[in-house]
């Protein structure tokens, strides 16, 4: 196939070789229309050059509606670098990368995903400023999974105001598949506010940590595994790990009136949403509802401000309640409503944004 038409539908692809520190990376720009690019780095030992650039089209146009829907100023990107976390990684490696990034000239920013955390981006740093997500002692804002958890409550709560009239959490069940940084907190929440729960995790020691909190509060706690939570008799399936797990399988199995998590890429294919709406299953898209990471890291460059995040990570609530109403109006699945919505927005917006392009570098992004 063509490589142009491969990437047709996105602005520019770059290819990172770097031959001394084995870097090898790719950087898809989607779309720039409502803003410069924004979208992690992940890493992953992908098997193949092909694998890693279907990956990286797929992520980075999934951020174009991401940041559509979260209405920040930025359009889509991401970028993926091949190799294995757990053994490539090097200062000099990221430094490269970072190299690689301010080529770019700012229309493109990045900063953790998969594989990578805000300790290797430190090094990509003295290189570029177009980085974003780094902790708080490097100017940056942060633990976003704070946000993020916030956001999948308040996706919730306007997930139960459609079903059953209130936006109340409690007195309702959840079945929680991961237990990591946002699932833990997305499950301490709704325990607090009454809720039951079934959770998966193959962490052993987040699951009994949970049921210790649970315990003391005397909340409904029970852990199943893997195979057993798209079985669970709950009301809302909370997805908070893998991507892909909304398929033709465990949609059969799913006894829940909706869905609404955190994970990233839930359905794997745009086709299942309508299968999910023909089993009468609510569905609330993942990039809406799990947006309060990215609201953080695009008000960052505004310089950190965390009531300003949380403020506007809300209009989730809002966002997921528009996206609902139109798809029943239209007699649409409720992912054709998010996308209609997001591109309306594009268009509306395009080119609109000149802000970024005007700012000061950080103070704290020290170039050597």
């Amino acid at each position: 196939m063509d490589m142009f038409d491969t990437i047709r539908e996105h602005e520019q692809v770059v290819f990172c070789n770097d031959e001394a520190t084995g870097l090898k990376a790719i950087i898809a720009i989607h779309s720039t229309r409502l803003g410069p690019a924004l979208g992690g780095c992940r890493m992953f030992p992908y098997p193949s050059a092909d694998a890693a650039l279907e990956d990286v089209l797929r992520l980075s146009k999934g951020m174009t509606y991401k940041c559509a829907a979260a209405d920040v100023d930025f359009g889509g990107g991401k970028a993926v670098i091949i190799g294995d976390p757990s053994k490539d990684k090097t200062p000099e490696l990221f430094r490269a990368f970072g190299q690689f990034v301010e080529s770019l000239n700012g229309r493109f920013y990045t900063g953790t995903d998969m594989g990578t955390t805000p300790e290797d981006f430190v090094h990509a740093m003295k290189e570029t400023n177009c980085i974003v997500g780094a902790d708080e002692e490097y100017g940056g804002s942060g633990d976003s999974s704070v946000p993020t958890a916030q956001g999948v409550i308040y996706g919730l709560k306007a997930t139960n105001q459609v079903l059953y009239g209130t936006s109340d959490l409690g007195g309702r069940s959840y079945s929680i598949q991961g237990l990591g940084k946002v699932g833990f907190k997305v499950a301490e929440k709704l325990l607090e506010e009454g809720a039951d729960l079934y959770v998966a995790d193959i962490n052993e020691e987040a699951i009994n940590e949970l049921m210790a909190k649970a315990g003391k509060m005397g909340a409904g706690l029970k852990a199943v595994s893997s195979e057993e939570i798209y079985r669970a008799d709950a009301d809302v399936f909370v997805p908070c790990a893998l991507g892909g797990i909304l398929n033709d399988e465990s949609i059969e199995q799913l006894r829940v009136r909706a869905v609404a998590g955190s994970a990233n890429n839930q359905l794997l294919e745009f086709r299942h949403g309508g299968m999910l709406q023909q089993k009468g299953i609510l569905y609330a898209p993942d990039y809406i509802v799990n947006a309060g990471g990215l609201i953080q890291v695009a008000d960052e460059l505004y310089s950190p401000n965390k009531e300003r995040v949380l403020r506007k990570t809300k209009a989730i609530y809002s966002a997921l309640l528009n996206v609902y109403d139109y798809s029943a109006a239209e007699g649409i699945t409720t992912i054709e409503a998010a996308n209609q919505f997001c591109e309306q927005r594009i268009e509306a917006r395009t080119r609109r944004n000149s802000f970024f392009s005007h700012m000061k570098r950080p103070k704290w992004a020290v170039r050597t």
